[in-house]
Protein backbone atom coordinates (compact mmCIF):
# COMPACT_ATOMS: atom_id res chain seq x y z
CA UNK A 1 0.00 0.00 0.00
CA UNK A 2 2.95 2.81 0.13
CA UNK A 3 4.70 4.01 -2.13
CA UNK A 4 8.37 3.69 -0.09
CA UNK A 5 10.74 6.05 -0.53
CA UNK A 6 8.84 8.76 -2.33
CA UNK A 7 7.38 12.11 -0.53
CA UNK A 8 4.04 11.74 -2.14
CA UNK A 9 1.88 10.25 -4.59
CA UNK A 10 2.90 12.75 -7.58
CA UNK A 11 6.78 12.30 -6.64
CA UNK A 12 6.01 8.34 -6.93
CA UNK A 13 4.17 9.13 -10.02
CA UNK A 14 6.72 11.61 -11.32
CA UNK A 15 9.38 8.94 -10.70
CA UNK A 16 7.77 6.16 -13.10
CA UNK A 17 6.30 8.09 -15.75
CA UNK A 18 2.45 6.94 -14.31
CA UNK A 19 -0.25 8.32 -16.24
CA UNK A 20 -3.16 9.53 -14.12
CA UNK A 21 -4.61 6.27 -15.29
CA UNK A 22 -2.46 4.00 -14.26
CA UNK A 23 -2.54 5.52 -10.76
CA UNK A 24 -6.41 4.94 -10.11
CA UNK A 25 -5.57 1.32 -11.56
CA UNK A 26 -2.92 0.92 -8.55
CA UNK A 27 -5.41 2.17 -6.48
CA UNK A 28 -7.94 -0.13 -7.00
CA UNK A 29 -5.82 -3.09 -6.97
CA UNK A 30 -4.91 -2.23 -3.59
CA UNK A 31 -8.08 -0.87 -1.92
CA UNK A 32 -10.94 -2.57 -3.76
CA UNK A 33 -9.84 -5.77 -4.97
CA UNK A 34 -7.18 -5.99 -2.44
CA UNK A 35 -4.33 -7.36 -4.37
CA UNK A 36 -1.53 -9.46 -2.56
CA UNK A 37 0.58 -7.42 -3.89
CA UNK A 38 2.42 -5.37 -7.14
CA UNK A 39 2.96 -8.88 -9.31
CA UNK A 40 -1.17 -9.72 -9.04
CA UNK A 41 -1.93 -6.53 -10.45
CA UNK A 42 -2.10 -8.14 -14.29
CA UNK A 43 -4.04 -4.76 -15.78
CA UNK A 44 -0.68 -3.39 -15.75
CA UNK A 45 2.15 -4.38 -18.54
CA UNK A 46 4.74 -7.18 -16.87
CA UNK A 47 7.72 -4.40 -17.47
CA UNK A 48 5.64 -1.69 -15.47
CA UNK A 49 4.72 -4.45 -12.74
CA UNK A 50 8.75 -5.09 -12.14
CA UNK A 51 9.54 -1.93 -11.83
CA UNK A 52 7.28 -1.24 -9.17
CA UNK A 53 8.36 -4.28 -7.65
CA UNK A 54 10.57 -2.74 -5.55
CA UNK A 55 8.67 -1.31 -2.01
CA UNK A 56 5.33 -0.25 -3.03
CA UNK A 57 3.68 -2.63 -1.00
CA UNK A 58 6.23 -2.00 2.37
CA UNK A 59 5.75 -0.18 5.22
CA UNK A 60 8.15 2.51 6.14
CA UNK A 61 9.55 1.63 9.08
CA UNK A 62 10.08 -1.62 11.08
CA UNK A 63 7.88 -0.14 14.43
CA UNK A 64 5.00 -3.42 15.11
CA UNK A 65 1.79 -2.64 15.70
CA UNK A 66 -1.54 -5.32 16.18
CA UNK A 67 -4.86 -5.52 14.82
CA UNK A 68 -7.24 -7.59 15.83
CA UNK A 69 -10.04 -9.70 13.75
CA UNK A 70 -13.46 -10.88 15.71
CA UNK A 71 -15.52 -12.78 13.97
CA UNK A 72 -19.17 -12.74 15.46
CA UNK A 73 -21.99 -14.71 14.99
CA UNK A 74 -23.78 -14.38 11.89
CA UNK A 75 -21.97 -12.31 9.12
CA UNK A 76 -20.69 -9.53 11.43
CA UNK A 77 -16.69 -8.94 11.16
CA UNK A 78 -14.76 -6.69 13.43
CA UNK A 79 -11.23 -5.33 13.02
CA UNK A 80 -9.94 -3.34 16.00
CA UNK A 81 -7.15 -0.90 14.78
CA UNK A 82 -4.30 0.92 15.79
CA UNK A 83 -3.85 4.56 15.10
CA UNK A 84 -0.44 4.78 16.83
CA UNK A 85 2.80 2.44 18.30
CA UNK A 86 2.45 2.62 21.34
CA UNK A 87 0.19 5.31 23.58
CA UNK A 88 1.61 8.32 25.57
CA UNK A 89 -1.74 8.48 27.37
CA UNK A 90 -0.61 5.68 30.24
CA UNK A 91 -3.81 4.48 31.46
CA UNK A 92 -3.44 2.59 34.84
CA UNK A 93 -5.61 -0.64 32.97
CA UNK A 94 -3.99 -0.52 29.70
CA UNK A 95 -1.16 -2.91 28.55
CA UNK A 96 -0.22 -0.24 25.85
CA UNK A 97 -0.27 2.75 28.11
CA UNK A 98 1.85 1.04 29.92
CA UNK A 99 4.87 0.35 27.10
CA UNK A 100 4.95 4.09 26.73
CA UNK A 101 4.64 5.81 22.85
CA UNK A 102 6.81 5.51 19.93
CA UNK A 103 5.03 7.26 17.11
CA UNK A 104 1.98 7.90 15.13
CA UNK A 105 0.94 5.82 12.07
CA UNK A 106 0.37 7.42 8.71
CA UNK A 107 -2.99 7.08 7.09
CA UNK A 108 -1.79 4.22 4.93
CA UNK A 109 -0.18 2.17 7.90
CA UNK A 110 -3.93 2.44 9.85
CA UNK A 111 -5.83 1.68 6.56
CA UNK A 112 -3.51 -1.45 5.68
CA UNK A 113 -4.53 -3.01 8.98
CA UNK A 114 -7.93 -3.13 7.56
CA UNK A 115 -6.71 -4.33 4.07
CA UNK A 116 -4.93 -7.07 5.88
CA UNK A 117 -8.10 -8.94 7.18
CA UNK A 118 -10.32 -7.59 4.46
CA UNK A 119 -7.89 -10.32 2.51
CA UNK A 120 -7.75 -12.86 4.74
CA UNK A 121 -11.71 -13.25 5.09
CA UNK A 122 -12.19 -12.50 1.03
CA UNK A 123 -10.45 -16.07 1.20
CA UNK A 124 -13.44 -17.52 2.74
CA UNK A 125 -16.12 -15.39 0.93
CA UNK A 126 -16.88 -12.94 3.92
CA UNK A 127 -15.80 -9.28 4.14
CA UNK A 128 -15.20 -6.88 6.97
CA UNK A 129 -18.56 -5.41 8.67
CA UNK A 130 -17.34 -3.13 11.06
CA UNK A 131 -13.53 -1.25 11.76
CA UNK A 132 -13.22 0.38 15.44
CA UNK A 133 -10.37 2.70 16.27
CA UNK A 134 -9.83 0.77 19.73
CA UNK A 135 -6.35 -0.72 19.27
CA UNK A 136 -2.77 0.78 20.06
CA UNK A 137 -2.84 4.38 20.51
CA UNK A 138 -5.22 7.78 20.87
CA UNK A 139 -6.29 7.94 17.78
CA UNK A 140 -7.47 11.47 18.35
CA UNK A 141 -4.08 12.36 18.92
CA UNK A 142 -3.31 11.54 15.65
CA UNK A 143 -6.44 13.26 14.21
CA UNK A 144 -4.99 14.00 10.40
CA UNK A 145 -3.59 10.41 9.78
CA UNK A 146 -6.63 9.17 11.34
CA UNK A 147 -9.73 11.20 8.95
CA UNK A 148 -7.43 10.42 5.96
CA UNK A 149 -7.70 6.44 7.27
CA UNK A 150 -11.59 6.71 7.74
CA UNK A 151 -11.60 8.68 3.81
CA UNK A 152 -9.65 5.30 2.72
CA UNK A 153 -12.37 3.28 4.26
CA UNK A 154 -14.70 4.89 3.27
CA UNK A 155 -14.08 5.75 -0.36
CA UNK A 156 -17.03 3.82 -2.61
CA UNK A 157 -14.37 3.79 -5.10
CA UNK A 158 -12.24 1.87 -3.25
CA UNK A 159 -11.95 -0.26 0.40
CA UNK A 160 -15.76 1.27 0.44
CA UNK A 161 -16.65 0.95 4.15
CA UNK A 162 -19.90 2.42 5.09
CA UNK A 163 -19.52 5.36 7.89
CA UNK A 164 -21.69 3.80 10.38
CA UNK A 165 -19.61 1.24 10.45
CA UNK A 166 -16.46 2.72 11.75
CA UNK A 167 -16.14 3.62 15.25
CA UNK A 168 -13.28 6.07 16.75
CA UNK A 169 -12.42 5.69 20.65
CA UNK A 170 -10.94 8.55 22.40
CA UNK A 171 -9.82 9.13 25.81
CA UNK A 172 -11.66 12.43 25.72
CA UNK A 173 -9.11 15.22 24.18
CA UNK A 174 -11.79 17.52 24.04
CA UNK A 175 -10.33 20.26 21.39
CA UNK A 176 -10.53 17.03 19.37
CA UNK A 177 -14.22 16.15 19.68
CA UNK A 178 -15.14 19.64 18.52
CA UNK A 179 -13.27 19.04 15.57
CA UNK A 180 -14.88 15.70 15.11
CA UNK A 181 -18.16 17.14 15.72
CA UNK A 182 -17.75 19.79 12.64
CA UNK A 183 -16.26 17.01 10.45
CA UNK A 184 -20.09 15.95 9.13
CA UNK A 185 -19.49 12.45 9.16
CA UNK A 186 -21.66 9.65 10.46
CA UNK A 187 -18.79 7.62 11.90
CA UNK A 188 -19.56 6.86 15.66
CA UNK A 189 -18.03 8.24 18.40
CA UNK A 190 -17.10 6.31 21.60
CA UNK A 191 -15.40 8.02 25.10
CA UNK A 192 -13.06 6.01 26.85
CA UNK A 193 -14.58 7.19 30.25
CA UNK A 194 -14.37 4.49 32.77
CA UNK A 195 -15.28 6.42 35.89
CA UNK A 196 -17.59 9.14 36.48
CA UNK A 197 -15.87 11.90 39.07
CA UNK A 198 -12.48 13.97 38.62
CA UNK A 199 -11.17 12.04 42.25
CA UNK A 200 -11.94 8.03 40.68
CA UNK A 201 -11.12 9.44 36.63
CA UNK A 202 -7.40 11.43 37.49
CA UNK A 203 -6.24 8.10 39.39
CA UNK A 204 -6.33 5.60 36.15
CA UNK A 205 -6.50 8.16 33.53
CA UNK A 206 -3.87 11.09 33.74
CA UNK A 207 -5.70 12.39 30.59
CA UNK A 208 -8.25 14.21 33.09
CA UNK A 209 -6.03 16.26 34.81
CA UNK A 210 -6.16 18.36 32.24
CA UNK A 211 -9.47 17.42 30.63
CA UNK A 212 -11.68 16.92 33.27
CA UNK A 213 -14.90 15.39 33.63
CA UNK A 214 -17.31 18.50 33.39
CA UNK A 215 -15.31 19.42 30.55
CA UNK A 216 -15.33 16.64 28.25
CA UNK A 217 -19.03 15.96 29.08
CA UNK A 218 -19.70 19.44 27.84
CA UNK A 219 -17.86 18.63 24.89
CA UNK A 220 -19.72 15.51 24.78
CA UNK A 221 -23.28 17.41 24.82
CA UNK A 222 -22.00 19.75 22.11
CA UNK A 223 -21.29 17.08 19.78
CA UNK A 224 -24.34 15.40 20.38
CA UNK A 225 -26.45 18.46 19.80
CA UNK A 226 -24.57 19.23 16.68
CA UNK A 227 -24.83 15.58 15.42
CA UNK A 228 -27.53 14.43 16.68
CA UNK A 229 -25.93 11.02 17.11
CA UNK A 230 -25.57 8.75 19.78
CA UNK A 231 -22.00 8.32 21.75
CA UNK A 232 -20.64 5.46 23.37
CA UNK A 233 -19.12 5.77 26.44
CA UNK A 234 -16.62 2.90 27.66
CA UNK A 235 -16.10 2.16 31.12
CA UNK A 236 -14.26 -1.09 32.07
CA UNK A 237 -15.01 -2.39 35.75
CA UNK A 238 -12.08 -2.38 38.55
CA UNK A 239 -12.91 -3.84 41.58
CA UNK A 240 -12.67 -1.22 44.55
CA UNK A 241 -12.37 1.34 41.98
CA UNK A 242 -14.94 2.39 39.85
CA UNK A 243 -17.59 -0.39 41.06
CA UNK A 244 -19.89 0.86 43.88
CA UNK A 245 -23.21 1.95 43.84
CA UNK A 246 -22.29 5.16 44.16
CA UNK A 247 -20.12 5.33 41.30
CA UNK A 248 -22.71 3.57 38.94
CA UNK A 249 -25.45 6.36 40.33
CA UNK A 250 -23.00 9.09 39.60
CA UNK A 251 -22.31 7.82 35.84
CA UNK A 252 -26.09 7.26 35.94
CA UNK A 253 -26.26 11.30 36.09
CA UNK A 254 -24.23 12.23 33.65
CA UNK A 255 -25.86 10.37 31.08
CA UNK A 256 -29.24 11.59 31.92
CA UNK A 257 -31.55 13.27 29.15
CA UNK A 258 -28.96 12.43 26.28
CA UNK A 259 -28.76 10.15 23.38
CA UNK A 260 -25.73 8.23 25.11
CA UNK A 261 -25.02 4.29 26.08
CA UNK A 262 -22.99 2.94 28.22
CA UNK A 263 -20.70 -0.12 27.17
CA UNK A 264 -19.46 -2.26 30.59
CA UNK A 265 -16.26 -3.69 29.77
CA UNK A 266 -15.00 -6.82 31.93
CA UNK A 267 -11.06 -6.00 33.04
CA UNK A 268 -8.62 -8.18 31.25
CA UNK A 269 -5.50 -8.40 33.31
CA UNK A 270 -2.46 -6.99 32.15
CA UNK A 271 1.04 -7.70 33.76
CA UNK A 272 1.84 -4.19 34.19
CA UNK A 273 -1.36 -3.11 36.53
CA UNK A 274 -2.00 -3.89 39.79
CA UNK A 275 -5.49 -3.94 39.13
CA UNK A 276 -8.29 -6.60 39.64
CA UNK A 277 -11.74 -6.98 37.46
CA UNK A 278 -15.09 -6.60 38.85
CA UNK A 279 -16.52 -10.10 39.79
CA UNK A 280 -19.36 -10.97 36.55
CA UNK A 281 -21.87 -10.71 39.73
CA UNK A 282 -21.32 -7.01 40.58
CA UNK A 283 -20.87 -6.14 37.02
CA UNK A 284 -24.44 -7.46 36.66
CA UNK A 285 -25.75 -5.35 39.43
CA UNK A 286 -23.95 -2.35 38.66
CA UNK A 287 -25.41 -2.99 34.95
CA UNK A 288 -28.99 -3.04 36.62
CA UNK A 289 -28.86 0.31 38.71
CA UNK A 290 -27.68 1.96 35.39
CA UNK A 291 -30.65 0.00 33.82
CA UNK A 292 -33.36 1.11 36.37
CA UNK A 293 -31.90 4.69 36.09
CA UNK A 294 -33.44 4.83 31.85
CA UNK A 295 -29.73 4.49 30.89
CA UNK A 296 -28.73 1.97 27.66
CA UNK A 297 -26.64 -0.14 28.67
CA UNK A 298 -24.39 -3.08 27.04
CA UNK A 299 -22.33 -5.73 29.24
CA UNK A 300 -19.62 -6.33 26.86
CA UNK A 301 -18.68 -9.98 25.48
CA UNK A 302 -14.71 -10.30 26.60
CA UNK A 303 -13.13 -11.78 23.51
CA UNK A 304 -9.13 -12.60 22.82
CA UNK A 305 -7.99 -12.84 26.44
CA UNK A 306 -6.32 -15.94 25.24
CA UNK A 307 -4.18 -14.23 23.26
CA UNK A 308 -3.87 -11.49 24.86
CA UNK A 309 -5.48 -9.69 22.29
CA UNK A 310 -8.60 -8.24 24.21
CA UNK A 311 -9.45 -4.58 25.47
CA UNK A 312 -6.52 -2.99 27.21
CA UNK A 313 -4.09 -5.72 26.57
CA UNK A 314 -2.51 -4.74 23.54
CA UNK A 315 1.18 -4.76 23.16
CA UNK A 316 3.42 -5.90 20.74
CA UNK A 317 6.09 -7.80 22.21
CA UNK A 318 9.21 -5.77 20.98
CA UNK A 319 7.54 -2.89 22.95
CA UNK A 320 8.65 -3.36 26.55
CA UNK A 321 7.37 -1.10 28.69
CA UNK A 322 10.92 0.33 29.59
CA UNK A 323 10.64 2.27 26.35
CA UNK A 324 8.35 5.15 27.31
CA UNK A 325 11.53 6.50 29.13
CA UNK A 326 13.43 6.92 25.76
CA UNK A 327 14.99 9.96 24.89
CA UNK A 328 13.04 11.92 22.89
CA UNK A 329 9.72 10.62 22.94
CA UNK A 330 6.93 12.92 23.62
CA UNK A 331 5.18 13.19 26.96
CA UNK A 332 1.76 14.10 27.77
CA UNK A 333 1.04 16.76 28.86
CA UNK A 334 -1.52 17.35 32.06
Amino acid sequence: MRAAGYESQAAFAAAHALRPYRLEQLYRAAAKELAAGIDAVTVLPLALREALSKGLFKLADGNEVEAVLMEHWGERSTVCISSQAGCAYACTFCSTGQAGYTRNLSAVEIFDQARFFARELAGRGKKITNVVFMGQGEPFANYDAVMNAVRLLNDPQGFGLGHRHITISTVGLVPKIDAFAAEGIQVNLAISLHAPTDEQRSKIMPVNRRYPVAELMAACAHYAAKTKRKIFFEYVMLEGVNDDDASARALAKLMRGHLYHVNLIPYNATPDAPLRGTADQRIRAFAALLDGAGVATTVRTPMGRDIAAACGQLRAQTQPKAQRAREGEPKLAV
